[in-house]
């Protein structure tokens, strides 16, 4: 029985506050990135906000970290934890249209969340990181690799490396295997 992606849940995705952040490598992580004093950052779908503290450490009180999430409880966490640093938590969602700037983002980082997007959702994203990320910008998107894990969603809504790269509209620039169960496809918009 074959379903659409994401057609499985009546609701948008949770992480119910289950973390990848320990199955994940963030040396090779945040390495790869290859992040720049003076960037913007936004880390879409942020959760506890574990990157945006990693982001805001290299950018060393320069540039701005936007820590993005649906989950009001996480971003109210957040916002506390995070006062008088760059990181600026936002109550959104990247499938949908944000309050930030256009063409304002250097980086859009998202982690194990693609997987639960709908096709609708899918469609608001990329409209939403066209319309962030300035040219030349980066998004980089971790996914659980689409094999039997320990851990994770059922394989039938997983991504592939080259499933990914058939969705996103942007340039696929480099694949990196980013812990045991996942990698990160970095992608580029062209000017």
């Amino acid at each position: 029985m074959s379903r659409e992606k994401g057609a499985h849940r009546g609701h948008h995705h949770q992480h119910a506050g289950k973390s990848s952040e320990r199955f994940l490598n963030k040396e090779i992580i945040l390495q790869e990135l290859n992040i720049f004093p003076g960037e913007i950052i936004l880390d879409a779908g942020c959760g506890n906000g574990y990157m945006s503290k990693e982001f805001s450490r290299i950018l060393k009180n320069t540039g701005k970290v936007y820590a993005l999430d649906p989950d009001k409880n996480v971003i109210e966490v957040l916002k506390k934890e995070t006062e008088h640093t760059n990181i600026t938590a936002i109550l959104g969602d990247i499938t949908k249209s944000t309050e930030l700037e256009e063409l304002s983002i250097d980086l859009i980082y998202l982690s194990a969340v693609f997987h639960g997007f709908s096709k609708s959702d899918i469609t608001g994203f990329q409209k939403e990181v066209g319309r962030l990320l300035k040219p030349k910008g980066i998004l980089a998107i971790i996914e659980i690799k689409k094999e039997p894990t320990p851990f994770g969603p059922p394989l039938d809504i997983r991504f592939s490396p080259p499933e990914l790269r058939e969705v996103i509209t942007l340039s696929p620039i480099k694949l990196v295997e980013v812990g045991q169960f996942f990698y990160m496809q970095l992608f580029e918009k062209k000017e």
